[in-house]
């Protein structure tokens, strides 16, 4: 049995023709997320899968996990691209692209029907193609999801890839949930969603690759930053730097400290927010317990569509969560409750 199973590794191995991994991050540690490894295996080796979303807020390890995913395990595929969107935003360049490195003739390539000619290619070989940071292609200052006018094209492309028979799969990276995820039913659609939150206490290797001091006091560090490798990252650098590696001595400061990291990290994600977002993280980042939508209402001077859609919005930007005992309630992360009350009051 064990001679069989390597043997068809190898046979996996042999008939991944090609892999271009240039646009995805370099991996220097990876920490946990056993649990998700293992349901993006499950669902990459099941053939119908399509479409499979990775999303969370900024900094939860998304495109890590994918790219430590294919970095340590074998999958049934002829090939395997990676394309970074912030790199190259344009949907006809990036199928292009795809088209070329798959060894077809430039001659053939079609500009004007390059979506058909993709679907024909992810139909005669079984491509796992990953697009990395999708929210670039959602416009900024509107409700989270909404493409860019120039870049509607997108919207034509995942439609077809989820409902056009086909034996590829596309990964979608992203910050903001797209309305095609949203919309298509999974129990029809061959498509799957992985929201990631805070890593379990393999966040503590996080600390002890930083060679912080006084492990006993880790978890508590670990929980008032959320479990978040990258705020932990951040927080790791300032003990380092200011408290000589002594998590004890941070600790006694009692209290959130944001760095200009942190800071710059929250910037963006706000630049990217509606107007009628921003009013109702004000206003909960005000209130020290979880807060109702009709509360919302009564506080804010929008209209309950209003309030509902930015409502939603925030949710599938992942800075706002209802409680898991009271799903009435809306409430956000502290660190963020906390850099909207020093910086955008």
């Amino acid at each position: 049995m064990q001679q069989q199973a390597i043997n068809d590794e190898v046979k996996i191995k042999q008939k991944i023709s090609y892999i271009n991994l240039k646009q995805s991050p370099k991996i220097t540690y990876f920490h946990g997320r056993t649990n998700e490894l293992s349901t993006l295996s499950k669902w990459l080796e099941n053939p119908n899968t399509r479409l499979i979303s990775i999303l969370g807020i900024s900094g939860i390890g998304k495109s890590t996990l994918v790219k430590y995913f294919l970095d340590t395990h074998t999958i049934p595929f002829d090939a395997i691209i990676w394309k970074n969107i912030k790199l190259s935003n344009s949907l006809n360049s990036i199928l292009t692209e795809i088209i070329t490195e798959l060894n077809v003739n430039s001659q053939d390539i079609n500009t004007n029907n390059l979506l058909n000619q993709s679907l024909e290619l992810f139909n005669q070989k079984r491509c796992l193609i990953i697009l990395d940071n999708l929210e670039e292609i959602f416009t900024s200052q509107q409700y989270s999801g909404q493409y860019k006018p120039e870049y509607q094209d997108y919207k034509t492309f995942l439609q077809m890839i989820t409902e056009i028979e086909h034996q590829s799969c596309l990964i979608l990276i992203s910050q903001e949930k797209c309305q095609e995820m949203i919309s298509l039913d999974s129990e029809l659609y061959p498509i799957h969603s992985l929201e990631l939150s805070g890593l379990d206490n393999a966040a503590t290797e996080i600390l002890k690759n930083q060679g912080l001091n006084n492990e006993e006091t880790w978890l508590n560090l670990i929980k008032l930053y959320e479990n978040h490798p990258k705020y932990l990252q951040y927080i790791s650098i300032l003990i380092k730097d200011v408290f000589q590696s002594e998590v004890a001595e941070f600790i006694k400061e009692n209290s959130l400290i944001l760095t200009e990291d942190f800071k710059t990290l929250f910037d963006l994600m706000w630049m990217r927010l509606s107007e009628v977002e921003k009013e109702i993280l004000l206003k909960i980042s005000q209130n020290d317990q979880p807060i109702s939508r009709d509360e919302i209402k009564q506080l804010l001077s929008l209209s309950s569509m209003d309030i509902i859609n930015g409502l939603q919005s925030l949710t599938r930007r992942f800075l706002v969560s209802k409680l898991e005992n009271d799903q009435k309630l809306y409430t956000l992360s502290p660190i963020f409750k906390e850099y909207l009350r020093i910086y955008r009051h």
